[in-house]
């Protein structure tokens, strides 16, 4: 294991000793290839450049109790790739070949996998790029899969604990039945403006809401919405939410856990009778919603200073069965280093 200061990481970019590719030519991809190289040499007339054939995914290693190294629902990673691909017309990454990627790139920097107790994990981020160099607008013929990783801290500095969020009405994140349900590079792009004017106002991150008539909750800056009331677990429904692998598996576990479960609009007004709220996604797992202010009206939906109980049980559960420490009866992890 490297030496490093794993307490003290930020959720940020840091160089480890491999990642791994594999190229689509003529019409199939290749053998994957083993590379110590960071950069990659494309086009410039690269179709990932001009017309934004790109996609990419976010997982995690953990380094658990028992010393196994496990990763959380690969396959569904793959799928949320390959659904995208058929969005933006590219060649699908089968679930094998992703598979067999993620675990060989974790196997070669296991070095840089942090210790259990650091609360530090291995980030695991696929992309795909279209790389043929065109100037007409339609799809490249060749394409680069890579996967690199790198070791990280918690996404919010605070790490489980309330953080405030800002409604933003002037900026969108993707427009209905544009690009917003598939993870590519161009809906993170659209978010970067309304993400620093929360932040320069203090707030954690933005909060939209839905494109068309700005009137129900679509999602937390980069991650799903869920606001929890009567022992429900509520989170919206809408054309231009990305599917969350987390938000997903935090809705089995409600159910697990006896709580009810309801994906569905949820209008603005409705945000002041949620007991809970937070924010889902990989990077933070949940980040819960201290406070949802409404620049435009004034209004200030406050849901608790501390993390409320229901999300720290919906959060420890998730964890656990992360780490190996809760049974993992969904089959949701793969031990890749025994």
């Amino acid at each position: 294991m490297k030496q490093l200061d794993w307490g003290n990481l930020s959720f940020g970019y840091l160089k480890t000793d491999y990642n791994v590719r594999c190229y689509y030519r003529d019409g199939k991809w290749g053998e994957i290839e083993v590379s110590s190289d960071e950069y990659l040499s494309i086009h410039m007339a690269a179709t990932c450049l001009h017309y934004g054939q790109e996609a990419f995914e976010g997982l995690k290693a953990f380094r658990c109790p028992d010393g196994k190294v496990r990763v959380f629902r690969m396959d569904e990673n793959a799928a949320r790739l390959q659904r995208t691909c058929r969005g933006i017309m590219m060649p699908e990454v089968s679930t094998e070949l992703f598979e067999r990627m993620v675990k060989q790139v974790v196997r070669l920097n296991q070095a840089y996998i942090p210790p259990y107790e650091s609360g530090a994990t291995l980030y695991i981020r696929p992309l795909l790029i279209g790389t043929s160099a065109q100037v007409g607008v339609h799809p490249a013929k060749e394409y680069c899969f890579m996967i690199f990783v790198s070791p990280v801290g918690p996404y919010f500095k605070g790490g489980f604990s309330s953080n405030p969020y800002v409604i933003v009405r002037d900026y969108d994140r993707a427009a209905p039945l544009g690009t917003g349900t598939f993870k590519v590079g161009g809906n993170y792009a659209a978010s970067l403006k309304a993400n620093s004017i929360a932040h320069s106002k203090g707030y954690a991150s933005e909060f939209y809401l839905d494109s068309k008539e700005k009137k129900y909750v679509d999602e937390c800056g980069a991650a799903n919405f869920f606001g929890i009331k009567d022992n429900t677990y509520v989170t919206p429904k809408s054309t231009s939410i990305l599917p969350s692998i987390t938000n997903k598996s935090l809705m089995q576990i409600a159910e697990d856990l006896g709580m009810k479960v309801e994906r569905r609009p949820i209008p603005e007004d409705e945000l002041e009778t949620f007991e809970e709220a937070g924010a889902c996604g990989t990077a933070a797992v949940i980040s819960p919603i201290s406070y949802l202010d409404d620049m435009d009206t004034g209004k200030r939906y406050n849901f608790g200073d501390k993390p409320g109980p229901l999300s720290k049980k919906l959060y420890d559960t998730l964890r656990g069965i992360q780490y190996g420490t809760i049974e993992d009866k969904h089959g949701w992890t793969t031990v890749v280093i025994e």
